[in-house]
């Protein structure tokens, strides 16, 4: 009978703790009932709603994972500018991936949609918002140019459809950009998935529809070394050596909006934005070996997750932090389309539940930071990767006194202390979860 046990406990612990495939391991699971926030317009307090944020349940066969999920980030959404809803809603994702991906025998375009899943159960689209000039399916919208007036301070918004929360783009802050591109994160303080991090490789962001991984900005110089230098990798995409729109990539003649030509965007009362290069999908040209990365935006590498290599597609951005074209993926899939995010689950599954060790922080790894310091009214806790289980943020006088308290919730980068009633002087930090903490120095001047 002790050996039956015994037998059981390895069968147990193997089904639920020694996986080792990143497609199963790396979702943020939502360990703490943890709702989504977002921002109403002119209230610098976040809501917080009755929806479950991240993801919820994972589960496995041989051949795929299924993540339940709502769509709904941990970090604080909104506001949006444009669209018809204030908060992300809850989309209720089953979404299928397969463990391992294949690589496509025909190229695959990448279509309009979700094209690709966060590892916080959100989805990613292509660069492109499904618009064209003058409706003529010649020169298609670039998203991140027209809609981002309607982004939230982590570059994200809701669908026009079905109000479902997603990125065209690398999912961090416009406030890391050196000069960000909107001043939203100026008025709502929010974060992003992740901090891109010049001295580390880029976390694990997401999968593709392929199954391939989605990575951060930085990557190992030398693709296949793991101990080679760490570098901001960079697309094979430019733009056009083009003074008008006169020609498509193939050489064939459709006119476009001229570079100077305003262009009215979301329909009848919106904004007009100027058509300038940059602004439609066919203002850009792949150029082979023009950078790190190929057509679809990837390559074969190794990375902390995959120290034996696998292909791998990149959140691509510039020297300045501001996301760059194609963004996330391409114009052809590397491999061959097998994901859904409203799937239906046929075959016998295992449910796959992190343990506490996995559920823990690397206090040291995800590379915790105090800005600014000193400071007057607020001090903001930062992270470069999402946090798998939720710290709390302690202030303490130098006496050791608890002066205030908050938590910087799982699956976020971001979050602050109001000092506004704190008093001059020197003050510690301590940052901790279930197993380890850290501690800071600040100071308070007023």
């Amino acid at each position: 009978m002790k050996s039956k046990l015994i037998l059981l406990l390895l069968i147990v612990s193997s089904s639920t703790f020694g996986q080792t495939n990143p497609a199963i391991l790396s979702w943020l699971q939502n360990t703490n009932n943890a709702k989504g926030r977002y921002y109403l317009t002119g209230n610098s307090t976040p809501v917080t709603t009755t929806v479950n944020a991240n993801v919820q349940q994972v589960q496995y066969s041989t051949n795929f994972v299924y993540v339940t999920a709502t769509g709904v980030p941990a970090f604080v959404t909104g506001p949006f500018a444009t669209g018809p809803v204030t908060t992300a809603l809850n989309n209720n994702y089953v979404i299928k991936m397969p463990l391992n991906p294949t690589i496509a025998t025909t190229n695959t375009l990448v279509g309009m949609g979700a094209v690709a899943a966060f590892i916080n159960g959100t989805v990613a689209y292509t660069a492109g918002d499904g618009g064209s000039y003058n409706n003529l399916n010649k020169w298609h919208s670039n998203a991140v140019y027209f809609e981002n007036i309607g982004f939230d301070c982590a570059h994200g918004h809701p669908g026009p459809m079905t109000s479902d929360y997603h990125h065209h783009q690398n999912p961090s802050a416009f406030n890391i950009e050196t000069v960000p591109t909107s001043t939203i994160c100026n008025v709502y303080l929010a974060d992003g998935l992740y901090v891109p991090n010049a001295a580390t490789h880029g976390p694990l962001i997401g999968f593709a529809a392929d199954g391939f991984p989605i990575y951060g900005a930085y990557g190992y110089t030398n693709p296949l070394d793991a101990t080679s230098p760490i570098k901001r990798i960079t697309p094979s995409y430019r733009l056009r050596n083009i003074t008008a729109r006169t020609t498509l990539l193939d050489g064939s003649a459709a006119v476009g909006p001229t570079l100077t030509e305003m262009v009215q965007i979301m329909g009848p009362g919106a904004p007009q934005i100027q058509a300038i290069l940059g602004a439609y999908l066919e203002d850009f040209e792949y150029v082979a070996g023009l950078g790190d990365l190929d057509e679809s935006n990837g390559r074969i590498c190794k990375t902390p997750e995959y120290p034996n290599g696998i292909y791998c597609y990149f959140a691509t951005v510039d020297a300045t932090n501001k996301p760059v074209y194609p963004y996330l993926l391409g114009k052809y899939y590397h491999g061959t389309v097998q994901a859904s995010i409203h799937a239906t689950i046929s075959e016998t599954v295992t449910t796959y539940t992190p343990s506490l060790s996995v559920s823990s922080n690397n206090l040291e790894q995800i590379g915790l930071s105090l800005f600014p310091n000193p400071t007057s009214d607020m001090v903001v806790v930062q992270s470069y990767s999402p946090v798998v289980s939720d710290l709390e943020i302690e202030l303490f006088d130098i006496n050791g006194k608890l002066i205030l308290k908050d938590t910087l919730k799982q699956g976020s980068t971001m979050c602050y202390l109001n000092l506004e009633t704190v008093y001059s002087g020197i003050y510690f930090v301590k940052i901790s979860d279930n197993k380890d903490s850290i501690t800071k120095k600040v100071v308070i001047s007023h």
